[in-house]
């Protein structure tokens, strides 16, 4: 799916996160594990973002390693979302 020139960004629904860790192996950079055992995303500037429905924006370097965290999620807790009309194009809302 191509998302054109738009920003993307990321969130996790901590309430279906499982804790296996997966997304923090393929995105460091961008996913952390707290010590309640759920992932969650990390500002640009590494600071662990704990509120709930947090976004950061998703680097384009990163995006494959963002989108590869997304599909593999036993959770299904990962959602990657264009900025510009909040439409989901990879996680469990995406079409």
């Amino acid at each position: 799916m191509s998302t054109g020139d738009d920003a993307l960004e990321v969130w996790i629904d901590q309430d279906l996160c499982t804790g296996d860790g997966i997304c923090a192996q393929y995105a460091p950079e961008v996913f952390e594990l707290d010590i309640d055992g759920l992932a969650y995303v990390k500002s640009s500037d590494d600071e662990l973002l704990q509120d709930k429905g947090a976004t950061t924006p998703v680097p384009l370097p990163l995006l494959d390693d963002v989108v590869d965290s997304a599909k593999e999620c036993p959770g299904d807790c990962i959602h990657v979302r264009r900025v510009s009309d909040n439409v989901e194009v990879y996680g469990p809302d995406a079409d």
